[in-house]
């Protein structure tokens, strides 16, 4: 079973940090903020996720990373990189639903996740799967932690 383990929020920059439980309106977690208003947030970016998984397979690699260090808001587990593609519809709790609207392209505020400060290791054109991907909130409500990810619809898009 897919679900939350990680609900990360700033009031702008990386790290974000950790929360047990949070509010989601359209525009993401009530508590959170991006300090690059130009690229980051917005309706289509309400939320940033990231498995998990790929956290721990790039600290494998030698990769200081954590969840929050790369600016997703919810850290997951239990999806696999095809389940989280641009037009997948997910339910997160009893009360959120999102749809995922495209890869977030790595830049150089997290360069400090990486060993050798390349961003890139992370950006689904050159490395598939090991994206990020952005979200619209299409329903508002509350997660916490340990929370159910259900795939609701898949609609996957070719990016």
């Amino acid at each position: 079973m897919a679900y939350i383990f990680q609900i990360n929020a700033s009031k702008g920059g990386v790290p974000k940090t950790g929360l047990h439980k949070a509010e989601v309106d359209l525009n993401g977690i009530i508590v959170d903020d991006q300090a690059d208003k130009k690229h980051h947030g917005g309706p289509l970016q309400g939320l940033c996720l990231f498995r998990l998984e790929s956290i721990l397979e790039l600290q494998k690699e030698g990769h200081p990373i954590f969840p929050g260090s790369t600016g997703e808001n919810i850290t997951t587990v239990g999806l696999e990189p095809d389940q989280l593609l641009p037009g997948v519809r997910l339910r997160l709790g009893s009360d959120i639903r999102i749809e995922l609207t495209d890869f977030a392209t790595p830049c150089n505020t997290i360069a400090a996740s990486f060993s050798d400060g390349n961003s890139n290791r992370i950006n689904n054109k050159k490395h598939p799967g090991w994206s990020r991907v952005y979200a619209k909130v299409l329903t508002e409500g509350k997660i916490t932690i340990g929370d159910p990810i259900v795939l609701e619809v898949v609609q996957k898009m070719d990016r």
